[in-house]
C-alpha cells in the first residue's frame, strides 16, 4: 500500500444528508451507490444517516438499481432520546442485515456521565463516536471516553465563520486523545484537501469562511502520533501550500517530517478513523487537481 493509499483509504464518511449539501434521501442514498461503484471507491466510508430516518433509507434504496456491494455500511446519528434511537438502530440493523449494516454511532454527548450512560446503552454492540466540545479542554471527557471504550468526535467546521474551532484547540483536541489511546472522527467543513478561504455553502452568494483541509487535520493527526510539538503540528493544521507535501509510495513528507506509509496505517487504525463530508466529489476532485490521486 502506498503512503496515500495508507492515510485516504475509506477516509470519507458521506454526509450528503447534512448541510450544506441537505440532498434528499434518494439523492443521497443513489449518490452514495455511485461512489461504491466508481474507481474512487476505496477513498469512501460509511453512509451517515440520522436515527430517525432508517426506515427512509430503507424506502428509498429499495428503488435503487446498483451492483455496489452490500451490505451498505451505515453510521448513525442518534438524538436527544439516546435509549430509543440504540433501539431502534439495534432492530434495524437485525432486520436489514443483508442490506445494511450499522457498525458505528455518532452522538452529542457533552459530560462524563452521558458518555457512561451511552456506552452501556451500546454494550459494545457498535462503535460510539461521542461528540464533545473543544472550546474548552476536553481531557476530563476524553478520560471518561477512555474507561468507557468509546471513540470521539470533533466538529471542526459548520456553514458559518464562528463555527470553525482554533487551530491550537484542534490540536488539543487530538493530544488530548492520542495521549489518552482514544480513536477519533471529525466532520464538518474538511471537503478540500487543505486551509484555505472557502464558500461556506452552496448558496449564489454563499458566505466564505477559513476552512482546515483534511489533508491538515489527518497529517497533523499523524505528525503528533509521531511525537510532534503542539506549535509544530498547529503548522501542518494551518499548512496552505500544496507544494509543502510530497507523497512518494513509501512516505508522505510534510517539509521536513517524513511520514512512513506504516506509521500512516498504524495511525488511521488507532487515532483518526475518517472525516464526515456532505460531499465525496469535492475531496476526491480536489486531491487530484492538485495530482494527489492519478
Amino acid at each position: 500500500m502506498t503512503a496515500l493509499r495508507a492515510l485516504l483509504t475509506n477516509i470519507v464518511d458521506y454526509a450528503g444528508l447534512y448541510p450544506p449539501a441537505g440532498l434528499d434521501m434518494t439523492t443521497a442514498a443513489l449518490n452514495y451507490a455511485t461512489y461504491a461503484e466508481s474507481d474512487d471507491a476505496w477513498m469512501l466510508g460509511r453512509f451517515i444517516v440520522p436515527a430517525a430516518r432508517l426506515s427512509e433509507l430503507d424506502s428509498e434504496f429499495a428503488r435503487i438499481d446498483t451492483t455496489m456491494p452490500l451490505p451498505m455500511r451505515l453510521s448513525v446519528v442518534l438524538g436527544a432520546d439516546v435509549a430509543a434511537d440504540v433501539d431502534a438502530v439495534r432492530a434495524f440493523n437485525a432486520s436489514h442485515a443483508q442490506t445494511f449494516s450499522v457498525d458505528a454511532v455518532e452522538a452529542k454527548l457533552a459530560t462524563s456521565t452521558a458518555i457512561e450512560q451511552a456506552t452501556a446503552l451500546i454494550e459494545g454492540e457498535f462503535e460510539l463516536f461521542a461528540e464533545v466540545p473543544v472550546d474548552a479542554d476536553p481531557r476530563p471527557l476524553v478520560a471518561a471516553m477512555a474507561r468507557a471504550g468509546t471513540s470521539a468526535k470533533i466538529r471542526t467546521g459548520g456553514v458559518t465563520p464562528d463555527a470553525f474551532p482554533s487551530a491550537a484547540d484542534v490540536v488539543r483536541f487530538m493530544r488530548r486523545c492520542i495521549d489518552a489511546g482514544v480513536r477519533f472522527k471529525a466532520t464538518a467543513g474538511l471537503h478540500h484537501p487543505l486551509r484555505a478561504e472557502y464558500p461556506l455553502t452552496y448558496e449564489a452568494s454563499p458566505p466564505s469562511g477559513v476552512m482546515y483541509g483534511h489533508l491538515n487535520v489527518f497529517l497533523a493527526a499523524a505528525a503528533i502520533a509521531q511525537g510532534m510539538s503542539d506549535d509544530e503540528a498547529c503548522r501542518v493544521l494551518e499548512e496552505r501550500d500544496p507544494s509543502s507535501i510530497v507523497a512518494t509510495d513509501e512516505a508522505l513528507v510534510w517539509r521536513d517530517h517524513t511520514f512512513s506509509a506504516e506509521h500512516l496505517v498504524r495511525m488511521r487504525v488507532r487515532v483518526a478513523v475518517s472525516f464526515g463530508s456532505c460531499s465525496f466529489r469535492e475531496p476526491v476532485d480536489e486531491l487530484r487537481s492538485l495530482s494527489f490521486v492519478a
